[in-house]
């Protein structure tokens, strides 16, 4: 398996995640708003060593295990600040994932990172569908999802670390996003 690569878009830079990114995480990551449509795995409180727990106990293992693909997020006018993360993973209906701190959002980039990562997933491993799931009150995610082609396939009761909500999952197949390029 080839190692994850840096990706580049017009403002941003996707750097592949490592152990050193786990102060960078920590006091970015931990916040409700950012937090709290996520999985209800994160853990809430966060611990003060929840970066350093995670990237050691879950995200490295999986990306050498060649099952999940993450990357921090870093503006290319200031690239030794991690602002969020995005990742890949070999999951059925949960293929990405991502998170940005508050400071960060409704500027397109999380759009920008997406759309690398999704060519990514379609070009270089070779997917044929790309499956999100979020919760149902997380509009910023939803209207990522539309902006990029896709569409809500179903919805079903999930739990997340702000409670139960309905959760929606979304997809784009490869033959869907050729068309749109």
């Amino acid at each position: 398996m080839e190692p994850t690569p840096t990706l580049y878009t017009q403002r941003l830079i996707l750097r592949p995640l490592e152990l050193a990114d786990a102060e960078a995480i920590q006091q970015q990551f931990p916040r409700w708003e950012v937090v709290r449509y996520l999985n209800v795995l994160v853990p809430w409180p966060y611990p003060c060593d929840g970066a350093l727990t995670y990237l050691r106990n879950n995200a490295l293992p999986a990306i050498a295990r060649g099952e999940e693909w993450h990357w921090s997020i870093r503006l290319k006018s200031a690239p030794g600040q991690l602002i969020g993360n995005i990742s890949l993973m070999n999951e059925q209906d949960n293929n990405r994932g991502f998170w940005l701190g508050p400071q960060w959002q409704s500027q397109g980039l999380m759009t920008e990172a997406s759309e690398a990562v999704t060519r990514y997933w379609f070009e270089t491993l070779d997917r044929d569908v790309l499956r999100v799931p979020k919760a149902a009150p997380n509009i910023g995610s939803r209207k990522l999802s539309e902006r990029t082609g896709m569409r809500l396939i179903h919805t079903e009761e999930g739990d997340f670390v702000g409670g139960r909500f309905p959760k929606e999952v979304w997809e784009i197949t490869r033959e869907e996003w050729l068309q749109q390029r």
